[in-house]
């Protein structure tokens, strides 16, 4: 079983930069896909940005609202996935979700993922 543990959330201005870790212990993750999500108060979650975690090259995949803007890498060696923010827009403001699922496949939505981490508050003022 894959636990997740997100950091790197926090208080900034519109137009600023954040960089979120997740890192992830319990198994390989070989075959995995890793995910960003976020929930703003009132709504329901969605999905930020998807990376393959593979030896070879990880595809990527981004939401439209955030494309451009941010950067989901990883790191093998240190079983860390990042979601690298910038430019960031006051409507960023929300919880960040690390999640994981065992698939090769391009999975976006919520229910596709069954390993989440307890999030991280990015809150963007204005």
């Amino acid at each position: 079983q894959v636990q997740l543990v997100e950091s790197g959330g926090g208080l900034v201005q519109a137009g600023g930069s954040l960089r979120l870790s997740c890192v992830a212990s319990g198994r390989t993750l070989s075959n995995y896909r890793m995910g960003w999500f976020r929930q703003a108060p009132g709504k329901e979650r969605e999905f930020v940005a998807t990376i393959r975690w593979s030896v070879s090259g990880g595809s990527t995949y981004y939401a439209d609202s955030v494309k451009g803007r941010f950067t989901i890498s990883r790191d093998n060696a240190r079983s860390t996935v990042y979601l690298q923010m910038n430019s960031l827009k006051p409507e960023d403001t929300a919880v960040y979700y690390c999640a994981a699922t065992y698939s090769s496949g391009l999975r976006l939505g919520v229910g596709d993922y069954n390993t989440w981490g307890q999030g991280t508050q990015v809150t963007v003022s204005s």
